[in-house]
């Protein structure tokens, strides 16, 4: 708890006045317990102001900083990408520059020669693409080289970017979704809300479900019961909502909807910041089955009605199982009228499935990740 300043100026309202003592019992040379409580008050509300605005202060001078940093060094990948144009350059030549560099510029570290063959590849990648460069500098220098080393190809590029600049990412959380393989089970995901959702919020909704979810960080057997795995989440609250994409906050375990007298749970409320939605989550340890979706439609409809606020969007559902069958789920999902997504999740982190082979068409993972935006 912020503390108030030990003493008043002497010259204010309620300081001492010349020729009067201090301990005189005038209204104007000494606060009653009230408004000096209030002074406390005003005091705090002011230091936790100054503290936001400073800390807001340090965000965008940092920003600016990583800006000018990735600028600096795309411009250095480029000029040493014109000058082998004109020149036949060979590694010693970027060696020779790297130790000229270090030389000039002692205790600035990123000048290595390593470091400018990066440069180098770092603008050779993403000349030709006017929409991924001015990406780049939105995100750190390392960040990037994690997404130029690991990625394969412009979309997928696209994707982590565009995710570690509206998450903030860290680097050690985005290389863990690069093995994860949250780029091939983000566009996998199964859900209808192309047909259920209007289309300023679908392609975002349809991005804020996975076909797949990996809660490794809970301590479960292969064997638990759904009450056991609501449990171990409930204990874990914050890195499931990291799991789960980061603009999820937590609401309610066991939800209590009342309707016609009788009661009914929902296992997690949780609510998506972007979206403005109230998400219904169901917890399944076995395999997905039809009926689970009429299940869900019923909680969102009753969402709808009794809990949606003015400006919110409509209520979502997230089936989770322990595991799933694409075709049943395309089925299920089908002649739903109510947006749900069905995905499976593991306990246990297993080396993933091959999934590139499966994802849709450029031109459709193209247009989705524009509700990145």
């Amino acid at each position: 708890m912020s503390r108030g300043p030990r003493s008043l100026p002497s010259d204010g309202p309620l300081g001492s006045s010349p020729g009067r003592s201090a301990n005189s019992s005038s209204p104007q040379l000494a606060a009653s317990p009230a408004s000096s409580q209030l002074i406390l008050e005003d005091y705090g509300a002011l230091l936790d102001a100054v503290r936001k605005r400073i800390r807001s202060a340090q965000y965008e001078a940092l920003r600016a900083v990583n800006r000018e940093l990735v600028a600096l060094y795309w411009d250095i990948g480029r000029m040493i990408v014109e000058q082998q144009q004109d020149e036949t350059w060979g590694r010693s030549v970027v060696e020779q520059l790297a130790k000229d560099l270090q030389g000039e510029f002692p205790g600035v570290s990123g000048f290595s020669a390593s470091n400018l063959w990066r440069m180098r590849i770092f603008y050779l990648t993403y000349r030709a693409h006017p929409k991924l460069a001015p990406m780049v500098r939105e995100i750190g220098w390392s960040h990037n080289l994690i997404i130029l080393e690991r990625c394969k190809d412009d979309l997928e590029r696209e994707f982590y970017l565009r995710m570690t600049r509206r998450m903030g990412w860290t680097r050690r959380v985005l290389v863990h979704q690069i093995e994860n393989q949250t780029y091939e089970k983000t566009l996998l995901s199964q859900t209808n809300f192309a047909e259920t959702l209007p289309e300023p919020v679908r392609d975002q909704a349809r991005l804020s479900v996975r076909d797949a979810y990996t809660f490794d960080f809970l301590d479960l057997s292969d064997e638990h019961s759904e009450r056991q795995l609501e449990a171990a989440i409930l204990a874990r609250v914050e890195p499931f909502l990291k799991e789960m994409g980061g603009l999820f906050s937590f609401v309610a375990s066991q939800f209590r909807l009342e309707v016609s007298g009788k009661e009914y749970f929902i296992d997690l409320l949780l609510f998506h910041r972007a979206l403005r939605s109230l998400v219904a989550v169901d917890l399944k340890i076995g395999e997905f089955l039809p009926e689970h979706v009429g299940k869900m439609q019923f909680y969102l409809a009753v969402l709808d009605d009794t809990l949606r606020q003015p400006g919110e969007n409509a209520a979502i559902g997230i089936i989770l199982c322990k595991s799933k069958d694409a075709t049943i789920v395309e089925y299920a999902l089908r002649e739903s009228n109510k947006p749900i997504g069905v995905a499976s999740y593991r306990i246990v982190r297993e080396l993933p499935q091959e999934l590139k082979g499966q994802l849709p068409e450029p031109e459709q993972v193209a247009k989705l990740l524009a509700g990145l935006d």
